[in-house]
């Protein structure tokens, strides 16, 4: 097999590969590097052992992530505020097919913080049963475990990622007006207009990750996010251009200024008002979805 035929035949198995290793890893700049490390894997590999090449490669991107995930967990304790997934604009097609609200909710941000409380192990498990529709027999030989014990991995996964019904909002149309109703109040100043879109017990999550100015703590309250929303204006706005991006399954904002993107916000409804806010404010983390967005 020339090298040319080599790289074909991985790159009809990159995007999925991406999408694997971005649910794993909750990071795009890191999912692109465990697949490439997959590559170099794949490259030097007997491929006459290789029966089924997209399991193999499945197998290979999910044990590196695994690793990954390990060192991750420990740099995430020292990490300067909140932490949130990186963002990624899945209009074009970059996580997959997204075409039912649960494939959606399964990468939205709030999905991914959530899967934040499980081991690498159960996350690989939940992630490849959620996502990727495998059976626990094909899980098991994924990670060498038995079949059994993926299941009770399964169980206590779903269990630590278990919400109060009526946490997500199903109809993208609703999303979609908040979006847009929430982007002509910040552009008239109308703080009223934001208050009414925010249910009470709203909160606003900033990362900033220590490189730029961010709240360090969760904003909650909807007092306390429109006297931060009022803040925020009377230094930032300025200047600011807000544009309705697909972000993560879902519409979002980016925060565009002379050019320069300063961050994505996602908004999360609940019974029909913005209960959950998280802003990407991190570059280190804005460095993927900048290049999305401005890809010619």
């Amino acid at each position: 097999m020339t090298l040319p035929t080599l790289a074909d035949e991985f790159e009809s198995h990159r995007s999925r590969l991406f999408g694997l290793a971005y649910r794993l890893l909750g990071s795009a700049q890191e999912a692109e590097d465990a697949v490439q490390d997959a590559y170099l894997r794949f490259s030097g590999a007997d491929r006459a052992g290789i029966e089924h090449l997209g399991a193999w490669l499945a197998k290979a991107v999910t044990n590196l992530c695994l690793n990954r995930l390990t060192s991750a967990r420990a740099r995430r304790e020292k990490y300067v505020g909140p932490w949130l997934p990186e963002p990624v604009v899945t209009s074009d097609g970059t996580l997959g097919p997204l075409e039912s609200a649960e494939r959606r909710e399964q990468v939205s941000l709030a999905v991914l913080v959530l899967l934040e409380r499980l081991t690498p192990t159960e996350r690989a498990v939940y992630v490849l049963r959620e996502a990727f529709g495998y059976s626990h027999r094909e899980i098991a030989d994924v990670l060498e475990l038995s079949e059994a014990n993926c299941r009770q991995l399964y169980r206590r996964a779903v269990q630590r990622v278990a919400e109060p019904e009526g946490r997500f909002e199903p109809a993208p149309e609703r999303r979609e007006e908040l979006v847009a109703s929430f982007i002509t109040a910040a552009r008239e100043g109308d703080l009223a207009g934001l208050e009414k879109l925010l249910a009470a017990d709203v909160t606003w999550w900033s990362d900033g990750g220590g490189k730029v100015s961010a709240a360090r703590r969760p904003i909650e309250g909807r007092d306390k996010v429109v006297r931060f929303l009022a803040g925020a204006a009377r230094r930032f706005a300025a200047g600011i251009d807000l544009t309705v991006v697909e972000l993560n399954g879902a519409s979002g904002l980016a925060a565009w200024a002379d050019g320069m993107l300063l961050g994505v916000i996602e908004l999360e409804p609940q019974d029909g008002r913005i209960a959950q806010v998280r802003a990407v404010m991190n570059p280190d983390k804005l460095a993927y979805v900048r290049r999305q967005l401005t890809r010619p």
